[in-house]
């Protein structure tokens, strides 16, 4: 019992860890300081879910490589659905959607 509550605990700590940052930075590509939230609630892009975007110079562009529930419960009161976050991210914009190749959201 006592293995299995250490492995959990490790796992947790990991998924904690992980789910903030993805990748690293690309040390030849600038790092833009952009607003993320939910698209459909919060940027009024067209959805039928809930997914992660990105406003970049006042246009908005849905996220590819991160999804919106790996920073957290996106409808908690501070979640992506309800707020507005600044993000750090590194990427390219293809067919209107925002390619992630870094994206570390900023603290609340």
């Amino acid at each position: 019992m006592k293995q299995l509550l250490t492995i959990l605990a490790l796992t947790l700590t990991t998924l904690t860890l992980t789910a903030q940052s993805h990748k690293t930075p690309d040390a030849s590509k600038p790092i833009q300081h952009v607003e993320a939230a939910c698209g459909k609630c919060q940027f009024g892009l067209k959805s039928k879910t809930c997914d992660l975007a990105v406003r970049i110079n006042g246009k908005s562009y849905f996220v590819d490589g991160v999804h919106i529930d790996s920073l957290g419960d996106a409808h908690a009161k501070d979640g992506m659905c309800n707020a507005i976050r600044k993000a750090d991210v590194q990427g390219e914009i293809v067919k209107n959607r925002f390619k992630a190749g870094y994206f570390v959201l900023g603290k609340k």
